[in-house]
């Protein structure tokens, strides 16, 4: 009888425990599973990418206790210069670099074990794999960077032509937005001309684009702008003098970048063809010398 009792209450606790973690694995899946469904659901592309966007995303809202000011502030500047890449966050890219160095362990591990190293150096990969989303946020910094250097020129001669034609600056600045060829540039001067639609000054405006884009070209020839405002000067004499004088410097500059390159190719030359070029050229004779007798 007693074996009778312990059995069933046994088998009624293992029921109860069952049906306590399937509610409780319900639960989860309503407040949190479900919702996470729901947001890889609708988000742009879905599958894989939006699975990884999300948990990024997840992620970094767990960041957020973490992170310091100084990092936070730092960050988001250089998103900001990058032109907020995938529209990503302090938080987001800490979740990166955590990622990252996990993966990166991960991968050294593997390979320090496959060639029967030190465990140690595994850590090299995890601290490359923590520092490559800083390096890949740099790399998008300077590709914007590069894309609006090499648009400022047409887009500096059509807000040129179109002050000298009679328009305002906000017309000219609106022809360049309409006309203007598609990219980072013609986005920073489509958000000036909504600021100053939206009641801000010249100077305001632009001094906003300065500290988004942070590049000294474009701050040059907005600084000129600004002066030219403050002062009275004919704004379609700044703009010609300006215009000539960035060409000057993109010639200088192309210039420059030619007289490095026969110093750039010479590590290539040096490391790669040259040793091909005397295999291929004395290699034989260097056989024969060795081997000739040999044949004979």
């Amino acid at each position: 009888m007693s074996d009778i009792l312990t059995n069933t209450l046994m088998g009624g606790s293992a029921l109860m425990f069952a049906a306590s973690m399937g509610f409780l694995g319900f639960g989860v899946y309503q407040n949190y599973f479900s919702q996470f469904v729901d947001e890889v659901r609708d988000d742009a592309g879905g599958g894989v990418g939006g699975m990884s966007s999300v948990a990024i995303r997840k992620l970094g809202v767990l960041n957020r206790r973490l992170m310091w000011p100084g990092y936070e502030t730092k960050m988001r500047k250089k998103l900001i210069k990058a032109g907020d890449p995938h529209a990503l966050k302090p938080e987001d890219i800490m979740a990166l670099q955590e990622i990252s160095a996990v993966v990166g362990l991960f991968a050294g591990l593997v390979l320090v074990n496959a060639v029967n190293e030190n465990l140690a150096w595994s850590l090299v990969f995890a601290l490359f794999g923590m520092c490559y989303p800083l390096i890949w946020v740099n790399d998008q910094v300077k590709k914007r960077h590069l894309q609006i250097s090499r648009a400022l020129p047409y887009s500096l001669d059509l807000l040129t032509l179109s002050v000298e034609a009679g328009l305002d600056f906000t017309g000219a600045l609106a022809k360049v937005v309409e006309k203007g060829k598609s990219g980072p540039l013609r986005e920073e001067l489509q958000i000036v001309l909504k600021q100053l639609k939206m009641g801000k000054t010249r100077e305001e405006g632009l001094k906003a684009m300065i500290t988004r884009v942070d590049l000294p070209a474009l701050t040059t020839f907005v600084t000129a702008l600004i002066q030219a405002d403050k002062m009275g000067t004919s704004l379609g004499k700044v703009l010609r003098i300006q215009s000539t004088q960035l060409r000057i410097d993109r010639t200088q500059r192309a210039e420059k970048l030619a007289g490095e390159a026969p110093v750039k190719m010479l590590f290539p030359l040096i490391a790669c063809i040259f040793p091909t070029v005397f295999m291929v050229l004395f290699g034989p004779i260097v056989f024969q010398f060795m081997f000739g007798d040999v044949g004979g």
